[in-house]
């Protein structure tokens, strides 16, 4: 089951606090994907990092037109919790493992 995020507050460096539709809360740090090049390569640009917000329709954080976060990796990083069984996670990605994005 998908949990929108419905608030998320800019907590400093490259850490966000997300809250999601059923209140679980939790803080993502988005930090170790400044390495990953691609699409990630622009949030070494900490006012671009900054300026994200939320695709209320979508439920899930975004920067630009560029990047979105999909909702069930923001929640399984900020709750702790596991990945949802129908992600794969045995790619040979190290996105793949936690924070994927979805465009």
């Amino acid at each position: 089951m998908l949990k929108d995020v419905i608030s998320a507050n800019y907590k400093g460096g490259y850490k966000i606090e997300v809250i999601f539709e059923d209140g679980a809360k939790g803080v993502v740090d988005f930090s170790r994907y400044l390495s990953e090049g691609g699409v990630f390569e622009k949030f070494k640009d900490i006012e671009f990092f900054k300026s994200f917000t939320i695709n209320e329709e979508l439920g899930v954080l975004t920067w630009g037109d560029e990047i979105d976060i999909a909702p069930e990796t923001l929640y399984a990083e900020a709750t702790n919790s596991p990945l949802p069984d129908w992600m794969d996670t045995k790619q040979d990605s190290s996105a793949n493992m936690s924070l994927q994005p979805t465009s």
